[in-house]
């Protein structure tokens, strides 16, 4: 079968298409997935261009979706033919975090899913939602069930409640749309105004350029009469965490996703504590979270916003497109 594999030093440059045997039949508790899709996150970028180093010969990509080929003995939960979709953390289940990094998510700490077949518990799987393309299902392991997290699990999300988030990567589609999807009044921001007509084509009630508006922090408070976002999709990190920070309603709540400006910085700490607010850090979520997620947008019937697809071959030139921040929404390898 067709691999992609990370040869260290990691750079796009290393990546290289492997031909590798096919997986054999599962074993007990097992199912073997014949892979259609992935979709690209921050994470994998990283993973592939050295940033976050890994074992040489690493397959790279979390998300992976496809269709079961083969169950093992005692499995029932899926059956041959059922579409299905990887979860980012494939040990934990439900609860609390039992984790805090990145040793038993696929495509980094354990081989991933840039291949076109694999071998795995049945944990590593849910269903994918009905009538979803392979690529829809496989945006929805990190990018959307982060913005599921962010707004429902954790921030209880109500109807009339606002939302504000941070440009046009894969999570902050994501949570425009979950935020329309659950009733609330969304404010959503980017540096170009076409990106900026399209975010309120998808919904937004509010768009501001932070270019040209860079206290949007500021602005955000007087879309909302003073009040400020309850609920706050920070993507940036330490760049823009202070404008978050003002931006947050007293009480609100800050989830905080992303480090895309930086991996440290200063913080105004006696304003968050003013504020009365909850920043809370989290990474993507668990397989019960996936869970309800699917079957809430098999109800709702929202479907992710893809920019683009590339085939797996073409993962170097993908990542690329990625990183020129081009893209709206995300960006698909297709086996």
């Amino acid at each position: 079968m067709k691999t992609i594999a990370v040869r260290n030093p990691a750079s796009l440059d290393s990546l290289e298409v492997q031909d590798r045997p096919e997986p054999g039949e599962p074993a007990a508790g097992e199912i073997r997935v014949r892979l259609h899709a992935s979709s690209l996150n921050f994470h994998d970028y990283s993973v592939v261009s050295g940033v976050m180093p890994t074992e040489d010969g690493r397959i790279p990509m979390s998300d992976g979706a496809g269709v079961v080929e083969a169950v093992g003995e005692g499995v029932e939960e899926f059956a041959v033919g059922d579409s299905v979709v990887s979860t980012f953390f494939p040990t934990w289940q439900s609860g609390p975090p039992p984790l805090g990094d990145f040793s038993q998510t696929p495509g980094d700490g354990i081989d991933g899913y840039a291949r076109e077949a694999v071998v795995r518990p049945v944990n590593y799987f849910t269903h994918a939602p009905k009538g979803y393309s392979h690529e829809e299902a496989a945006t929805l392991t990190t990018a959307g069930l982060t913005a599921w997290r962010a707004l429902v699990v954790d921030g209880h999300l109500k109807a009339g409640s606002t939302v504000l988030t941070l440009g046009t990567g894969g999570v902050s589609i994501f949570a425009v749309q979950l935020a329309k999807m659950m009733g609330a009044n969304v404010i959503a921001t980017s540096s170009s105004d076409s990106k900026l007509e399209r975010l309120k084509e998808l919904g937004a009630d509010h768009v501001i350029n932070y270019k040209t508006e860079p206290e949007w922090g500021k602005k955000v408070l007087e879309l909302t009469g003073g009040r400020g976002a309850d609920h706050i999709v920070e993507v940036g990190g330490p760049g823009t965490l202070p404008q978050s920070i003002q931006a947050v309603a007293i009480g609100g709540h800050i989830a905080l996703i992303g480090v895309l400006t930086g991996v440290a910085g200063e913080v105004p700490t006696a304003r968050l504590m003013a504020k009365q607010a909850r920043l809370q850090g989290l990474i993507v979520g668990n397989r019960s979270d996936q869970q309800d997620f699917v079957r809430a947008l098999e109800v709702s019937g929202l479907k992710p916003v893809i920019d683009r697809t590339f085939a797996l071959e073409e993962m170097a030139e993908a990542f690329r497109y990625e990183a020129s921040g081009g893209h709206f929404g995300k960006i698909c390898l297709k086996m």
